[in-house]
């Protein structure tokens, strides 16, 4: 049967957040799962090889830069018995894709295997057919390259001293083997280009920023999500600049342990409790505003919608439907001490997602 997700949760019993504050096995040896909930940095020690059912493990590198008005995705994904290498550039005034190129190839999980953590120093080089894609990542910048046919794009992000970042572990209930692991980096400025057939678009540091979404899990084959992101430069209370940026995911696995729910500032994470939305969108609120909560009353948003990003995907054995909706942000967050900071017109994003894959 497929899974649903029907709206607002009930707050009556909040969740428990557990930091994992020391380096652990994901995994024992018979794929079962030792850890979780969340932590800073990414202190799980992951081996794709322990992960069970061999064919269910999947694995991303996905990286999303915008300044508000162009956005460009690139993503390396590795779904056991195919993946690919992509890149996407999207005017989302304008409500338009201006270029999408796709790599594909099938083969094992072991045929392009993506690094073990992805917030730590690496490198990730690979030609699929007629295309190149390299990522490294140092202690304090990441560069990513992409090439197939007419697309070429380049871009190097900064990744502030000690960035804290967020990675989740959930399980799934009466499922032992089974996880949903990521990593999302905000609030690392980016420039780069995005050349295609027909033109080309720069994105400077001053207005963009890059999200990572690293993503190494083992799920059943039905999944539902929400995922928001967004990162700004903002005035403080303070009459200073800072960085800022959140980290909404929500409808994954057992969040008894930990929900993937976020605040940045100025590089240090700042946990929230759960987050949901007061008005379920599908099928047809999609732009209609997005009203958001958490159950601690520290993340109070709402979004104004200007442009969702449809993508859909409906093949015998994949089905993806996504939309990922574009707005401004408007309201108050909370950090760890009580600070209250007021977001005014901030730029990010929110998705709904439901896929079989």
């Amino acid at each position: 049967m497929e899974r649903t997700y029907t709206g607002f949760k009930d707050f009556a019993q909040s969740s428990r957040q557990t930091e994992i504050k020391q380096e652990q096995r994901l995994l024992d040896d018979e794929g079962r799962l030792l850890a979780r909930g969340w932590a800073r940095h990414n202190l799980l020690d992951y081996d794709r090889s322990l992960s069970r059912p061999r064919m269910r493990t999947k694995e991303w590198d996905f990286y999303q830069i915008s300044d508000g008005r162009y956005m460009a995705q690139v993503n390396f994904a590795n779904i056991s018995f195919a993946g690919y290498a992509s890149a996407t550039l999207v005017d989302l005034r304008a409500g338009k894709t201006l270029a999408s190129v796709m790599a594909p190839f099938i083969g094992g999980r072991d045929k392009y295997p993506l690094p073990s953590k992805g917030d730590v120093p690496n490198t990730l080089a690979y030609n699929i057919g007629k295309s190149t894609f390299k990522a490294v990542t140092t202690q304090a910048s990441r560069t990513l390259y992409f090439k197939l046919g007419k697309v070429e794009c380049s871009f190097e992000m900064d990744i502030a001293p000690d960035l804290e970042s967020i990675t989740t572990v959930l399980p799934f209930k009466d499922m032992p083997t089974r996880y949903f692991m990521t990593t999302k980096q905000n609030c690392m400025p980016c420039r780069g280009t995005f050349s295609y057939d027909g033109g080309s678009y720069e994105f400077r540091k001053e207005e963009a920023f890059c999200v990572m979404d690293w993503g190494r899990v083992n799920t059943p084959r039905s999944l539902v999500w929400y995922w928001g992101n967004g990162s700004t430069y903002l005035t403080g209370p303070d009459g200073k600049r800072h960085t800022f940026g959140f980290e909404i995911t929500w409808a994954i696995g057992d969040e008894s342990n930990a929900t993937e729910t976020c605040l940045f500032y100025d590089g240090k994470a700042h946990k929230i409790g759960a987050v949901d939305v007061e008005t379920f969108p599908k099928p047809d609120k999609f732009m209609e505003k997005w009203k958001f909560i958490s159950e601690d009353s520290r993340f109070n948003l709402t979004m104004a919608p200007f442009y969702d990003h449809r993508g859909d995907i409906n093949l015998a054995v994949v089905r993806m439907i996504t939309h990922q909706v574009h707005g401004l942000f408007n309201g108050t967050v909370t950090l760890d001490d009580g600070t209250v900071l007021q977001i005014k017109d901030m730029y990010a994003f929110c998705e709904y997602v439901e896929n079989k894959w």
